[in-house]
């Protein structure tokens, strides 16, 4: 379930049977985090066009994207800083770690293992 407490709870799968109103599955909430990545890309590519998507400060325009959306869904804040510092942190980690992965769904999963409490 959702709270204010800064960090998302989810329920584990499994135990949709006890679900409150508003509780919000692990699966449901990757999910939901990764066609929001998604749809950012597709929202920055739409936007730089002209350029085929190419911008060297990529970060920034994405952080802006994301701020109000990511935050109700991890029941979070996030200043922009805090979000340029971690998509950074994400798009050079996922290459070595997780080499030729979705990366929206990456990025979902370093969310919810951050911010999501079981």
């Amino acid at each position: 379930m959702l709270r204010g407490s800064g960090v998302a709870t989810i329920v584990a799968r499994g135990t949709q049977e006890n679900l409150e109103e508003g509780d919000v599955t692990e699966l449901d909430l990757a999910r939901r985090l990764e066609e929001l990545f998604r749809e950012v890309g597709e929202a920055h590519h739409q936007a730089y066009i002209e350029t085929d998507g190419a911008d060297p400060e990529w970060p920034l325009w994405y952080a802006d994207y994301l701020r109000e959306r990511l935050g109700p869904l991890l029941d979070a804040s996030f200043t922009k800083s805090e979000l340029v510092y971690l998509l950074i942190l994400l798009s050079n980690e996922q290459p070595l770690r997780a080499p030729g992965a979705n990366w929206a769904r990456y990025y979902a999963g370093f969310f919810i293992e951050r911010y999501a409490a079981p």
